[in-house]
């Protein structure tokens, strides 16, 4: 299992890299373009921070001790990988690459950060530090 919850994050960055190569359509499009759009561009806030509490959570089945600095390179490893699907949708013309949506990837990840730490280094959120503490023993 604890194999698994470590190729997850590897998975995860070659789906969006391959997303990242497709039109923002091929997927899915809604009637409503407004709409379609909005939901497409608030999956920004989500997309990247899922990336980081992958990483985390892969880290979290090493068997050591899970510090603030390994959390911290965590958010940073997803946020410099936000930065790359930025430059690499700016080289397909039905793509765009924007410093906003690296500021929504950034933003989803400090808000996930937040709570992990909190969770994990600060005694907050127990429910959320039970979960992980389950993860640390798979």
């Amino acid at each position: 299992m604890k194999y698994v919850v470590r190729l997850l994050p590897i998975a995860y960055m070659a789906a969006i890299w391959i997303m990242s190569s497709l039109p923002s359509n091929h997927f899915v499009e809604l009637p409503n373009s407004g709409l379609d759009r909005s939901i497409k561009e608030s999956l920004h806030l989500i997309e990247f921070a899922i990336l980081y509490v992958l990483l985390v959570l892969a880290f979290l089945t090493r068997g050591r001790t899970f510090t603030m600095g390994l959390n911290a390179l965590c958010a940073v490893i997803a946020g410099l990988y936000g930065l790359t699907d930025e430059i690499h949708q700016s080289f397909y013309a039905y793509r765009s690459a924007s410093w906003f949506d690296l500021l929504k990837d950034v933003t989803g990840i400090a808000v996930c950060f937040y709570f992990i730490r909190g969770a994990l280094f600060k005694g907050k959120f127990v429910g959320l530090g039970k979960v992980l503490g389950w993860v640390r023993k798979v």
